[in-house]
């Protein structure tokens, strides 16, 4: 324990060091008092050397409280209630900026009085802000709200079901409630739903003995069993037919399974995690989804944000994933290069951002990724050649080309000069492609 100020109550700073978290001691006007040992640890010792020590400084260098620098305040949040209050913040620590789940506690003294905050900070680490190497990678205030609720709901039991577009992360969301949670040493079992046979279905989750049905030459574990003791992850369960989610409702619902094949009852003690692209409400009311079942997935929704909900985290991600992509190569992304990921219509979120790197990479002849890689990567990207013949894919490339070059003008406010640049063609070029765009628009009239 570490006293800040020497006239702390020593009793209570001391109760710091019974909390499991790391834990400072605040007084109303945002000053830390005192911190246990977890603090010091986690976050390095407090300097005081300039002042007197505020959470606000010292957790973000803000020179004023959260909620007055645009972020929630949970010490403002707990004095307003006089309960406890808990919110998700990007801190900064002497690893860099870290997510960290924060919650104030209020100490009344013997008269009912506001005395004291007991701050307690939980690391949040299935995250990270883009500063090293983690699954889940954002700041945004709409990635800070799903972790927020990852956060609260990793530690139970309860089913979570992930709702989000195809390609914006819901499967790292999943291993990231997995990874929170008590059964974190167990596995985490996924099952693709979208596609399956009634009787792959079957034989996916149950597992089959030896002779079940035609080509079961051998026993086979199912991802049900996989899953004891661990988390089961039931990806796209929207796409589930009717006919099978009677048999799903029963795992879930009694924990109790037969391989297909035998009469044999087994158990398996698992946590369910769900996701799906679909409106399953909207499948319900259609008949196309059981009722049971979506109240027993239903327990805790967490909405995945797309690219789209969180454009402000596309730097870091970018980043993330070229550290991941490039091996022992040390590749740089031009902020012009960026300009022009932040103009593109993600309709496939961050898997479509990651194959426009990917694509980036190899198209690159040095370490830098600049602006005009990128235009060629989103050319390569659209050009689909799935035309009849020659002239029908020359007419694609065309409209392709005649889109893409209006985006650029878009981002460079109509700067012919650059929006060439970055498309990699002279100027004179430019113009020419714009002259068939205008001929082609008056020739549909």
């Amino acid at each position: 324990m570490e006293l800040i100020a020497r006239d702390t109550d020593s009793a209570l700073a001391r109760m710091l060091d019974s909390y499991e978290h790391p834990a400072i001691l605040v007084t109303p006007d945002y000053r830390i008092l005192a911190t246990n040992d977890l603090y010091r640890e986690r976050f390095g010792l407090i300097d005081v050397s300039t002042g007197p020590a505020r959470c606000y400084r010292v957790s973000h260098g803000y020179d004023r409280p959260c909620d007055q620098a645009g972020e929630e305040c949970p010490l403002a949040a707990a004095a307003d209630s006089g309960q406890r209050e808990r919110v998700l913040h990007v801190h900064q620590t002497p690893r860099g900026e870290e997510h960290v789940d924060v919650e104030m506690l209020p100490v009344l003294d013997d008269a009912g009085e506001l005395q004291y905050f007991v701050e307690l900070l939980k690391p949040v680490p299935v995250a990270g802000s883009g500063v090293d190497e983690r699954p889940l990678v954002g700041s945004s205030a709409a990635f800070n709200r799903m972790l927020g609720l990852i956060a609260r709901v990793a530690p139970g039991n309860a089913a979570v079901l992930l709702l989000g577009e195809s390609g914006s992360g819901k499967e790292l969301a999943a291993r990231a409630v997995h990874q929170g949670s008590r059964r974190c040493d167990g596995a985490l079992v996924t099952l693709e739903c979208a596609g399956l046979s009634e009787t792959l279905f079957e034989s996916e989750l149950f597992g089959h003995v030896k002779g079940a049905f035609t080509g079961a030459n051998y026993t086979r574990r199912g991802l049900a069993e996989a899953a004891d003791g661990g988390t089961l992850f039931l990806d796209e369960i929207g796409d589930i037919p009717y006919a099978l989610q009677v048999k799903l409702l029963r795992l879930i619902e009694t924990g109790c399974y037969r391989p297909v094949g035998s009469t044999e009852v087994r158990r398996s003690d698992f946590r369910l995690v769900c996701a799906t692209h679909r409106d399953l409400r909207a499948l319900v009311d259609a008949g196309a989804f059981r009722q049971d079942l979506y109240y027993r997935i239903n327990v805790f929704p967490i909405h995945v944000p797309s690219l789209a909900e969180r454009l402000e985290d596309l730097p870091a991600l970018a980043r993330a994933i070229l550290d991941e992509l490039a091996g022992e190569r040390s590749l740089h992304l031009t902020e012009s290069a960026l300009d022009l990921l932040r103009a593109h219509e993600y309709r496939g979120n961050i898997r479509e951002l990651r194959n426009l790197l990917a694509r980036g990479i190899v198209l690159t002849n040095t370490n830098v990724i600049d602006r005009s890689v990128i235009a060629q990567a989103l050319a390569t990207g659209e050009a689909e050649p799935g035309g009849r013949n020659a002239g029908d894919r020359d007419l694609s490339l065309r409209a392709v080309e005649q889109r893409h070059l209006q985006k650029l003008l878009q981002v460079y406010a109509g700067d012919k000069q650059a929006a060439a640049a970055a498309a990699g063609i002279s100027l004179r070029s430019l113009y020419r492609k714009l002259r068939d765009v205008r001929q082609a628009a008056r020739d549909t009239h």
